[in-house]
Order: C-alpha cells, then sequence, then structure tokens
C-alpha cells in the first residue's frame, strides 16, 4: 500500500511535502502525527531528473517559502493549537 502525501508545498525546484503517520504514544495510546520531508529537484549530466536535500545559496529563500507554508499548514490543522505528539514508541 502506497501512502500517499496530504500536501505539498513548491517554489522551483524546491518543495516540502507533509504526511500524515500514525502510531504509539510511550503509554501504548494511538496517536497520528505529521512529518514533513523536504527536497530539490535537478537534472543529471544525462538530463535525468533527480533529487536532494541539499541546498544551493539561491534555494535557500525557496526553501524558507515551502518550509514557512508546511508550519502553517500543520499549526493551522491542529485545532488545540497545542504541539503534537512526536513521542513514539520504538
Amino acid at each position: 500500500m502506497t501512502t500517499r502525501p496530504e500536501a505539498k508545498f513548491r517554489a522551483g525546484p524546491v518543495c516540502a511535502t507533509i504526511w500524515n503517520n500514525v502510531g504509539q504514544t510511550r503509554e501504548g495510546l494511538p496517536t497520528e502525527y505529521k512529518t514533513v520531508s523536504f527536497e530539490r529537484s535537478y537534472k543529471d549530466k544525462a538530463g535525468a531528473w533527480q533529487t536532494t536535500s541539499s541546498l544551493r545559496l539561491n534555494d535557500l529563500p525557496r526553501a524558507q517559502v515551502v518550509l514557512g507554508k508546511a508550519y502553517e499548514y500543520i499549526v493551522l490543522q491542529n485545532k488545540s493549537g497545542e504541539a503534537q505528539e512526536e513521542a513514539i514508541a520504538a
């Protein structure tokens, strides 16, 4: 089963993707939390599209925009305004 992203924010080659995850708290209770993956797309010497998590100087403003949008999305989705529980039992 392939998991689909909940949301994606792109500015040029830079992209932040939000994923919804299900896990357990340390107490064993079910919990949901979101994670954000981040990547930059580029073409290699053969012309094939690749991705990397490394940024160039000109990518930094775009990264700031997409990460800000991802943060805003997650905060606005959290109705209580409290931080998400991120402690997941291994």
